[in-house]
């Protein structure tokens, strides 16, 4: 679904920074700083020359080595907008790339890629006939949806896929989906599990609402796993569940520094692990990092994707829209994420759910602190 996230509002102009990435039927690293002004001088002087501000835009930011850089049309921004507001037309289907290799990490229930039987774990090898090894995510995102103005729901795309040793080709077709991104369900063990799919707009609310309503003293395992970010004032609103104020993150914005803080309120008694893998990425890698920082979580699974740098949007003259790496993000110990990303404090891989429970059961009932 994402092909970049933004970090603090830039979509609706409300702050300057974004922080993009890993796709629902949608990952990249660190990047150059400063090139921003280059490819709006680009596609200033196309519009002046009558050619193109949106193709010179393209061709600056191929030549500026910014893995993170996207160049939309008005109509792919304002899909994308849509994806952050849950809501986008395509097949259900997450996926990453892992040694050039397309691979699926999720699928949403319900959608046309559940229905063709399509699983996480996955490759995906081609989009109508495009071989799509060696693809940044982003343009493979672009083939599944197909037409960006919305036009491309009820077409059909055949993919290509690959499972073990077995190879096939299914016609799945294309749908406008909206995506629940909390959900929230009860362990044996009496902890509760609160899985965030993505930082859309008003998951960190649903996160809040999710620990308020938790049984008094039972322990949350907070899934992250094949999170691929979003919007961070999510993250942040979430990360306010669970601290009482302070500090979740820093990042720079050519240099000037800025800082990012809970509320004050959270809870910071219960026992919390928070489970991440591979595919976690960005502003969940930004949450993730603030409660292992601050002591406030046991981080379970693998170490996640480090995807840190900060994108902001810049308009060009044609009503297309440059999305540009500007800095990078540190958690609140100073540890930059970009190219390193998350270490958990405990390895665990199949069965990282039962191990987290595992831990959860053995922090104990919280007493007073």
């Amino acid at each position: 679904m994402f092909a970049s996230v933004l970090v603090a509002g830039a979509a609706t102009g409300n702050l300057p920074g974004a922080d993009r990435e890993d796709a629902a039927d949608g990952a990249r690293s660190a990047a150059p700083v400063g090139h921003h002004r280059d490819v709006a001088r680009a596609a200033a002087r196309a519009a002046a020359d009558g050619t193109s501000p949106m193709e010179a835009a393209q061709r600056a930011v191929s030549r500026s080595g910014d893995r993170w850089a996207a160049v939309y049309s008005p109509d792919e921004y304002e899909e994308f907008e849509e994806s952050l507001d849950g809501r986008y037309t395509g097949v259900g289907l997450w996926a990453r790339e892992r040694d050039g290799r397309i691979e699926v990490t999720r699928v949403g229930s319900d959608t046309p890629a559940a229905e063709a039987g399509i699983r996480a774990g996955d490759r995906l090898r081609s989009v109508d006939g495009r071989k799509v090894d060696g693809r940044p995510v982003t343009e493979v995102v672009s083939l599944l949806r197909g037409d960006t103005t919305g036009e491309s729901a009820g077409t059909t795309v055949r993919l290509g896929l690959e499972r073990g040793p077995r190879a096939w080709s299914e016609t799945v077709r294309r749908a406008r989906l909206s995506r629940d991104t909390v959900t929230v369900r009860e362990l044996a063990s009496g902890g509760t599990v609160i899985e965030v799919g993505a930082f859309t707009t008003g998951s960190g609310e649903q996160v809040r609402t999710a620990v308020r309503r938790a049984p008094d003293g039972a322990g949350i395992v907070l899934d992250l796993r094949g999170n691929p970010g979003g919007l961070v004032t999510e993250a942040v609103t979430a990360a306010s569940a669970f601290l009482d104020g302070g500090l979740v993150a820093t990042y720079d914005v050519e240099g000037e520094q800025r800082a990012l803080h809970a509320e004050p309120g959270g809870d910071t008694a219960r026992p919390l692990v928070a489970l991440v893998d591979g595919g976690t990425m960005s502003a969940a890698e930004l949450l993730t990092g603030a409660l292992q920082d601050r002591g406030r979580a046991v981080v379970v699974g693998a170490r996640t994707f480090g995807k840190g740098s900060v994108q902001m949007p810049t308009p060009l003259p044609d009503g297309s829209v440059a999305e540009l790496t500007v800095g990078h993000y540190r958690t609140p110990s100073g540890r930059a994420v970009d190219g390193k990303g998350i270490t958990p404090d405990l390895e665990a891989g199949e069965g990282a759910l039962r191990r987290a429970e595992t831990v959860l059961g053995g922090l104990g009932r919280p007493g007073p602190r």
